[in-house]
């Protein structure tokens, strides 16, 4: 390994490997660092990889345990737009939206996706804003930062 700390997301049905390699292609600086076939007989692999820098572990080993919402990938975008692209390819080919932000991709990994502004917005010193921030966010699945910014402006 070349990083002594990551995330590691078991995966149980022998499409590791395919998840690392699309999630290296949606987020720039990612990049497959090893594969290992840990079974020696191809039943078991690690995946090594990074996604934006950040090290990530990918232990494809059968159903012993399953991905839950409870771990979840987060993606602070710089605009909308870089949120709609993500969202687009997380939630295609069997991917679910769900709320706030948050989805589950076809591998069954949750992810949130939300523009950097959502944060400036919810995180404001001036309660009003937040908390109208955060009740706009709370009625979306997919962020959408005009309609939030919107809520903000009404009085």
């Amino acid at each position: 390994m070349t990083n002594s700390l990551r995330t590691c997301l078991w995966f149980r049905d022998g499409r590791g490997r395919e998840a690392a390699e699309f999630y290296c292609t949606l987020i720039p600086g990612s990049q497959i660092e090893a594969v290992f076939d840990i079974s020696g007989d191809g039943a078991s692999w690690v995946i090594d990889f990074t996604l934006g820098g950040v090290p990530y572990q990918i232990l494809d080993a059968g159903a012993m345990f399953t991905l839950t919402e409870a771990v979840s990938i987060s993606v602070e975008t710089d605009d909308q737009a870089e949120t709609d692209r993500l969202w687009a390819a997380l939630t295609s080919n069997g991917g679910q939206e769900s709320h706030c932000g948050w989805l589950k991709d076809r591998y069954g990994v949750s992810w949130q996706v939300f523009p950097r502004r959502l944060t400036e917005l919810t995180l404001r010193s001036d309660r009003t804003v937040s908390v109208k921030a955060i009740a706009a966010m709370m009625k979306q699945k997919k962020i959408d930062i005009a309609e939030i910014e919107a809520a903000v402006r009404a009085q």
